[in-house]
């Protein structure tokens, strides 16, 4: 809002012809840019224990700069006992080591990182010298980085424009009409923006609940949980719960300016669900691993203050979804457009169906649909295959493939299961007794995995992973396709075979279909 009130020049959705979440990310994006431009400057104050213009900070800035200082020294003295001729360790390597942290395999990890090398083997004499040398560097750096992080998020809010952020916030929560009608229109711009885009990859909500609704419910319940012990103020006035002895940290709840933050909002949209919906079992949240620790965070504050259902609460925790572009960061506006990737997605798939030929008969309007059905099935199950806990890299490109663990490859067993329907010239709902049909070997393994369906279905509700819907439908769809070629389906001269397979095939395609819905994803009658 802020930056849009200076730098925005009155645009508007129409004015610009963006979507009205593109124009308000837009506004996002410049408010970060501006921000670390103003950052810069007092950054290098504090760490150069500058305090000239921000005095109060002095005795909050220059103990972490005392620890910086070691941190520096020891790297110092480490390095000129370094075998290996690195100089510093890159972000890169250090995110590796995090990552792993777990001996041999992460160093020798890095030490391909560091010759740029996939190939070649690395021996663990090798990886021994390299760990004893570098760990040490790794531990100090990881250390060194947390204490330039704690300068570096004092100093953001030491700029001009955030304190103007924080004044703007004030009003919002005093109800300014000015700022309350700008967020009111900057809200909708994103909304209907969002709701474009929900339409067209086919999600819908039963309720919405926003956090400048649930906001003072937070609050209120802070003031409560203060009263009663559970949480403590500061001597600023903000107010915060001590976790140390479940092995968490402290946690501020609410500013000492008594704006609230995002673990208040979090407490009372969590209350207000339960106040709407009293039977609930419980509730999933379905968030990336770099919120895990303010889930546990906020569902160990929901048990402390007395709520019985908190315990049913889960964080979803999934894995990030990377492109061959790299990370995505909102605030840097390094994202991937869920719409630019969707319309990707199908000009992909009508490339690779315009290719293969197959759509003689097909309107414009019927290629049109079956391009978005393809476009977006194959964008969806690309993700859904993998357990959500993992982080994926997506290829547009290999998502789309005929072949292989893909969406595509199974709708096009479902389409050439419905056109042999279509083509039986015959009852098929004719009730078979056991005795008056030979199973063949394909025959009998196809039943096996259909009949355990519901079973997965069950397995994939208690991990939460619809990864093993997927996955067992690509399974489905394999084991189908060595059932068509090892036995002829249509082509049998023997009348209950005949029937008997196109009963089978078509259990198969229902349970195709009803798998893919469960996953979100259509399939086409035909390809």
């Amino acid at each position: 809002m802020l930056a849009w009130e200076k730098f925005g020049h009155g645009e508007t959705p129409e004015s610009t012809g963006l979507k009205g979440d593109k124009l308000v990310g837009k506004y996002y994006v410049a408010f970060e840019k501006e921000l670390q431009e103003q950052t810069k400057p007092v950054l290098a104050s504090l760490l150069d224990n500058d305090f000239s213009k921000f005095p109060q900070l002095e005795t909050k800035i220059s103990p972490i700069n005392a620890e910086r200082i070691v941190f520096e020294e020891k790297i110092k003295i480490v390095l000129a006992n370094f075998e290996i001729p690195v100089n510093t360790l890159s972000v890169k390597i250090k995110d590796a080591y995090q990552a792993g942290k777990d001996g041999t395999n992460t160093f020798k990890n890095i030490l391909k990182i560091l010759k740029d090398d996939k190939t070649d083997e690395i021996s663990e004499k090798e990886i021994e010298a390299f760990e004893k040398n570098v760990k040490p560097i790794i531990t100090l750096e990881i250390k060194l980085s947390e204490k330039v992080s704690e300068v570096l998020e004092v100093a953001r809010l030491q700029t001009p424009i955030m304190k103007e952020a924080q004044d703007m916030l004030l009003k919002w929560e005093a109800n300014d009409p000015e700022v309350k009608a700008l967020w009111a229109k900057m809200n909708g711009w994103v909304y209907k923006g969002f709701e474009e885009t929900y339409k067209n990859i086919g999600v819908d909500f039963d309720s919405y609940y926003y956090e400048s609704d649930t906001y003072l419910l937070g609050k209120d319940v802070v003031a409560d949980g203060l009263e009663k012990g559970v949480f403590f103020k500061k001597e600023d006035g903000s107010v915060w719960i001590d976790l140390t002895e479940d092995g968490l940290d402290e946690k501020l709840v609410l500013r000492k300016d008594g704006t609230s933050v995002y673990i208040t909002q979090d407490i009372g949209t969590a209350i207000q669900r339960v106040k709407d919906f009293p039977d609930v079992g419980g509730m999933v949240y379905t968030v990336g691993n770099e919120q895990d620790y303010h889930f546990k965070v906020l569902f160990l504050i929901l048990k402390k203050l007395g709520f019985d259902w908190a315990a049913n609460l889960y964080h979803l925790s999934y894995g990030m979804v990377d492109l061959p572009s790299g990370k995505m960061k909102s605030r840097e506006g390094t994202v991937v457009d869920a719409d630019d990737l969707m319309a990707e997605m199908t000009d992909t798939a009508q490339k690779i169906s315009e290719e293969l030929g197959k759509l003689e008969g097909y309107s414009d309007e019927e290629k049109l649909r079956l391009y978005r059905i393809i476009g977006l099935g194959a964008l969806k199950y690309y993700i859904l295959k993998v357990d959500p806990k993992k982080r994926i890299l997506f290829d547009p490109k290999e998502s789309v493939d005929f072949a292989g663990n893909t969406g595509p490859f199974i709708q096009y067993t479902y389409a050439r299961i419905q056109s042999l329907l279509r083509r039986a010239d015959f009852d098929i709902s004719v009730s078979l007794a056991p005795a008056e049909v030979n199973l063949h070997e394909k025959e009998k393994e196809l039943l096996k995995i259909v009949s355990l369906y519901p079973e997965v279905i069950q397995a994939a509700a208690d991990s939460h992973s619809p990864a093993l819907i997927a996955n067992y439908t690509y399974d489905l769809v394999r084991e189908y396709n060595s059932f068509y070629q090892s036995v002829p389906v249509l082509g049998t001269e023997v009348l209950n075979e005949k029937v008997f397979r196109i009963q089978l095939s078509k259990k198969v395609g229902e349970t195709i279909k009803s798998a893919f819905g469960l996953l979100g994803i259509e399939v086409p009658e035909r390809m």
